[in-house]
């Protein structure tokens, strides 16, 4: 079956003793045991719910991956990856990566034990010279907010040579438009708040891979962690991701339309998205479906960001990203306020840096917003 086929219907069979359409909310944290020494799937919803797992299910079939797992956000996720290494492990980083992921690495990778570096590009990223404590790569691709595309078929074949674990933080594109695992990345994180959410009410995380070994240890994580989603989540959450595809496409049309726009005008003095520039696309076109419908922009030196934003009116002026309504946010002062201003500056995350994300709006009207925005600015 197709993308949005298995969106729309799952593991089906999880429901044929009971014909529901749709899987049913389970809001028990308990369950009733036949008898002692004899023990049920279903114990204690920390450790397994039918909602949770009809959601992890269908996940695992969009990724094309063995197992899959939710969690009560995506930097829960990310934080039950970290708890894989071992002490004395070093983990890289982008540069430009998340700032939840940044803080995470910066302030509690000391405590853990573990080390990180931040690496500009990993397509030049020299293995012969890596120190031989480097036991992880964290990645984004396209990155946040500065939409680098890394070639992750390329990074996996030197971290799998190297016996290093790839993880991808996914979140800007979901398995709709890139597979990282079928790319050959070891782990893929989301922010299951954004796309696959969608509609700026659940907030979630989810991790899917295919080691079974590896997956043993996240089972384990998360029960001991006691992270998971929760089920009124995890129902609302499958729900949503009935129209991921549909959304999606929607988006990144929109998104196509507002990139043409602000690299033609001249108050505009950068853009950033996955399309621009020859080898970005290239990269992009060799491993995805699409180019996502998260931008960042520059103004001109003589405009000024806090007008443009105030000129807006269908854009929101608030974080997060991939929902069904657009928003711009301002990266130094909130996605990437835990970096200093001297890595932001390293980074290329400028003052003046602006990030949209694209909703499903008529087009028409969010050019007409951002060009009334532009005028003011």
């Amino acid at each position: 079956m197709q993308f949005t086929t298995l969106a729309v219907h799952g593991d089906e069979k999880t429901r044929e003793h009971t014909g529901d359409v749709i899987p049913a909310l389970h809001l028990a944290t308990t369950y009733r045991q036949p008898r002692l020494g004899e023990f049920q799937e279903q114990v204690y919803t920390r450790g397994t719910n039918p909602t949770r797992l009809a959601l992890e299910k269908r996940l695992a079939l969009l990724e094309e991956a063995r197992y899959a797992f939710v969690f009560s956000s995506g930097m829960a996720a990310i934080s039950t990856a970290f708890h894989l290494f071992k002490k004395g492990d070093r983990i890289l980083l982008n540069d430009n990566v998340y700032g939840g992921t940044f803080r995470y690495a910066s302030k509690l990778f000391g405590n853990m034990g573990l080390f990180y570096d931040l690496v500009e590009d990993f397509n030049t990223l020299n293995f012969e010279g890596l120190p031989g404590d480097v036991r992880g790569i964290f990645l984004e691709s396209p990155s946040n907010p500065l939409l680098r595309v890394t070639d992750i078929r390329r990074l996996a074949e030197k971290t799998h040579a190297a016996n290093i674990t790839l993880i991808v933080d996914n979140t800007f594109m979901s398995a709709y438009l890139q597979k990282p695992l079928s790319l050959g990345a070891d782990m893929v994180v989301y922010s299951a708040t954004k796309y696959y959410g969608g509609h700026s009410d659940v907030l979630a995380g989810a991790l899917v891979l295919n080691d079974a070994e590896k997956a043993e240890q996240v089972k384990l994580l998360q029960n001991t962690l006691g992270n998971p989603l929760n089920p009124l989540d995890a129902y609302q959450l499958e729900r949503s991701i009935k129209t991921l595809a549909l959304r999606i496409d929607r988006q990144c049309a929109n998104a196509a339309a507002v990139v043409d726009l602000l690299c033609a005008h001249p108050k505009v003095k950068k853009v950033f998205y996955p399309s621009i520039g020859k080898e970005n696309r290239r990269i992009q076109e060799s491993q995805s479906r699409g180019f996502g419908a998260v931008l960042s922009f520059v103004l001109q030196d003589q405009c000024d960001p806090a007008r443009f934003i105030q000129g807006l009116s269908l854009f929101a002026f608030a974080v997060s990203l991939g929902s069904v309504e657009s928003l711009v946010s301002h990266p130094a002062s909130q996605t990437h306020a835990s970096f200093s201003l001297e890595l932001r500056k390293k980074a290329g995350i400028e003052e003046g840096l602006l990030r949209l994300s694209i909703g499903i709006e008529d087009v028409e009207d969010l050019l007409l917003d951002l060009e009334k925005a532009l005028e003011a600015a």
